[in-house]
């Protein structure tokens, strides 16, 4: 979200100021982006979440000529492989519901009933189902790395500076952010105070004196292996038990939400590997047969930066402090929402206002209200 930010405040012609993004790890090597899924897709229930994924879907479209610098870009790898939602026939009204709203919003998407989902992918047990709903079109997955350092080596290239550093605490005067400390010594002046922590967000706000909802919490994935092979694409499917299940070739990748599912230290990043055991497994041996029989290859750990109010993004200004904005509480879909997010917060520095998606309805004054966002898609 910081490198999305910087490079479309670097990209604007209006836009004559200096940007700085301070970041403790270079590496990304427990960054939520690098440690991702790596997926995007337009199946929400709301259509900002789907405006924002299908602005994500433009940029990897031209992701080449939107990045490259000196006709150099990174290799995003994407593949249309699609999303597909199962349901019982308790899910189905929802289903139904999200699939009207995805539609009037442009997305490619279809209602499958068991029958067809069985015709279309053969190797998938479909008792239990009552139906699903299938991405067609710009749903996917991608090297998540790279879509992060298109956006970084153009910003670089058009003047944002990266430091390695760690903000420690914010001067703020006249109710306003004036300057930040670093824990390298010394501080940064500054017009705008841009977080974008992910799961440490939090801590960024309180800060500056305010309150944000948003914690790291786990979430382990699993590489497999089977001997049986399925022949055909392999949407990103997510059962009836939340579990979600993807081809990654020549493997297979899943995870899923943990029974217990509860803040973490920042630097927790042990895999609950029970969760294979106890959930990930049988639900994909159910779902999939030729599972009952898997080899398990590699497994990692990485944190969702979780909005505990309603699992979606806080995005702009603060009113107590109108310099400080949030591009924070992700919840999973920062990868795939970053153009869109980071081309709004761009506005609201350089015109004071959005002006391509109205982000207002993600904006932090309704955590104080207490209202949530209202999502029924979240995995």
């Amino acid at each position: 979200m910081g490198s999305a930010t910087a490079y479309f405040l670097t990209e604007s012609p209006s836009f004559d100021g200096r940007v700085l993004v301070v970041e403790p790890d270079p590496t990304y090597a427990r960054a939520s982006t690098t440690l991702s899924a790596a997926s995007i897709r337009h199946q929400f229930s709301n259509p900002i979440n789907i405006a924002l994924s299908q602005a994500g879907t433009e940029f990897i479209q031209s992701f080449h000529e939107l990045v490259e610098v000196n006709g150099e870009a990174p290799a995003l790898g994407f593949r249309d492989t699609g999303y597909l939602f199962l349901a019982t026939e308790a899910g189905m009204p929802a289903l139904r519901r999200t699939h009207k709203v995805q539609r009037a919003a442009g997305a490619e998407v279809a209602l499958l009933s068991p029958d067809e989902i069985g015709r279309r992918f053969q190797y998938m047990n479909t008792d239990g189902l009552a139906g699903g709903s299938l991405g067609l079109k710009h749903e996917g997955t991608l090297d998540a790395n790279s879509f992060m350092q298109g956006y970084r080596q153009r910003a670089r290239h058009n003047g944002a500076e990266y430091v390695k550093d760690r903000v420690v605490g914010l001067e703020v005067e006249g109710g306003k952010v004036q300057a930040a400390r670093l824990a390298g010594g010394g501080q940064v002046g500054c017009d705008w105070l841009i977080n974008c922590a992910g799961p440490a967000a939090a801590g960024v706000a309180a800060m500056a004196g305010l309150e944000l909802p948003v914690e790291p919490r786990v979430r382990s994935i699993f590489v497999f292996d089977c001997r049986a092979q399925i022949a055909q694409e392999m949407p990103l499917t997510i059962d009836v038990t939340g579990v979600h299940l993807r081809r990654e070739p020549p493997y297979f990748l899943a995870g899923g939400v943990p029974r217990e599912d509860v803040a973490v230290d920042g630097d927790d990043f042990a895999v609950r590997r029970e969760e294979f055991e106890e959930q990930v497994w049988p639900s994909v041996a159910n779902r999939v047969p030729m599972f009952q029989e898997i080899g398990l290859k590699n497994c990692w750990a990485g944190h969702y930066a979780y909005n505990t109010l309603d699992q979606n993004a806080v995005i702009g200004p603060a009113e107590e402090v109108p310099n400080f904005i949030f591009a924070n509480g992700f919840s999973g879909h920062g990868m795939q929402q970053s153009a869109g997010v980071g081309r709004g917060v761009s506005e609201l520095v350089v015109f004071g206002q959005y002006r391509t998606l109205d982000l207002a309805e993600l904006g932090y004054d309704r955590i104080g209200r207490g209202a949530p966002f209202t999502e029924e898609a979240i995995i």
